[in-house]
């Protein structure tokens, strides 16, 4: 009796540890844009963060609403999309209390996000604007250095990757990905044919870069 005792109670010890401490969020915002865009890449983002940087986060993501209190729960909010968004006053309003009090928002322009996601951001931080980080800045050199910078992951129109920041009071608040699709290299494989495993590996290594500067900034 005393020995199934002690195994229950180790059982329930293990369990207990691996309780994920973390969850990361994708944005669903209004416009028409398709912000349920990569449908696997967060759930793929994470398997990998779990296993290379020993994060304990939720094995999939949660989906928030742009005005939601929720928003706070979440460390690392990701915002995705082909289309047009649209964030009322409101939301607008709490994205930047978000934002401000220490959340993460990486946005992924996923070809055709860029005009109306700077629009929407100016309204978030109107005293702001994106700049791009140099190939030197921490963030390309977290566990996995990057020293040209943001990879290329998925192509469209022969542009080299941009990556921006909106920088409040010394601390990077949203981190932009143009010209990159990082998300796509995230997907399961195959779901891109002419995009390579050598590419969704790299994809994955600068999301876990993210994620690590994210989380530790």
């Amino acid at each position: 009796m005393r020995g199934r005792f002690l195994l229950l109670l180790t059982v329930v010890l293990l369990s207990s540890f691996w309780v994920p401490t973390y969850k990361i969020a994708k944005l669903k915002y209004n416009g028409g844009g398709d912000w349920y865009a990569n449908r696997t890449a967060l759930p793929n983002l994470i398997e990998f963060c779990n296993q290379n940087l020993k994060t304990n986060f939720a094995p999939q993501e949660a989906i928030v609403e742009v005005g939601s209190a929720d928003i706070f729960n979440y460390p690392f909010v990701y915002l995705t999309g082909h289309g047009n968004v649209v964030f009322s006053d409101a939301e607008a309003a709490n994205l930047r209390k978000y934002l401000i009090g220490g959340g993460f928002l990486h946005i992924d322009d996923n070809y055709g996000l860029d005009k109306f996601i700077r629009i929407e951001m100016k309204k978030v931080f109107p005293e702001l604007s994106f700049v791009e980080l140099p190939a030197n800045h921490s963030l390309y050199n977290q566990k996995f250095k990057f020293p040209n910078g943001l990879p290329k992951i998925h192509e469209h129109d022969g542009k080299p990757a941009k990556g921006y920041a909106l920088t409040w009071q010394n601390r990077i608040v949203c981190y932009y990905t143009f010209e990159c699709d990082l998300g796509n290299g995230w997907e399961d494989f195959g779901t891109y044919p002419e995009d390579t495993q050598e590419k969704r590996t790299s994809a994955l290594k600068m999301g876990a870069n993210l994620i690590q500067y994210a989380l530790t900034q």
